[in-house]
């Protein structure tokens, strides 16, 4: 990544949550998340993150929205929280045009040093939808692992979207500080 575009981090607060949203749903949903290949819009439409879920994130005690600007625009961002004892990583977005430059890695990186270093936490945990192996190897090569635990996907609750498969689930990846 070009040193000039080097992002600054800082966590979210309340006045954050529109543009989080944005954010998140640019990267997910419709026909603008398919400028970059995080998309999920073949696999489900819909909200990606419910505002109140989101702001409960940021109130939340042992929780951290990061996020990450270049040049002060919001372009990077994720949920690190304590989690029965290890972090969780969820809400992972990277704007469609970033990606693939590398934005992604130092964001992750840097949710990892959170969770070691600030929430004192031994591993780093996530949920990733099975069928998403692309999105499973990127992670693979920064070390995480497959744990082989499945959890189903939330049908039925408009808030995690509407799927647009009968055969979504979650796996549970793993990466040990």
């Amino acid at each position: 990544m070009n040193a000039s575009l080097a992002p600054r981090f800082r966590f979210a607060t309340e006045a954050d949550i529109p543009a989080l949203v944005a954010l998140v749903t640019s990267c997910y949903r419709g026909t603008a998340s398919r400028a970059g290949w995080t998309t999920e819009a073949d696999l489900l439409e819909g909200q990606r993150i419910d505002p109140l879920v989101l702001h409960a994130d940021i109130q939340r005690e042992r929780s951290h929205v990061l996020v990450a600007e270049v040049d002060g625009t919001m372009e990077a961002c994720a949920h690190v929280a304590d989690v029965d004892g290890a972090g969780y990583f969820g809400m992972f977005s990277v704007a469609p045009t970033r990606q693939g430059g590398g934005l992604g890695s130092v964001v992750l990186a840097e949710a990892e040093r959170v969770a070691r270093e600030t929430l004192g936490l031994p591993a780093m945990r996530m949920t990733v939808i099975d069928v998403r192996e692309e999105l499973i190897a990127w992670y693979e090569r920064r070390g995480y692992r497959r744990t082989g635990v499945k959890k189903p996907f939330p049908y039925g609750d408009e808030r995690f979207g509407i799927p647009l498969r009968a055969d979504l689930r979650f796996e549970v990846l793993e990466k040990a500080f």
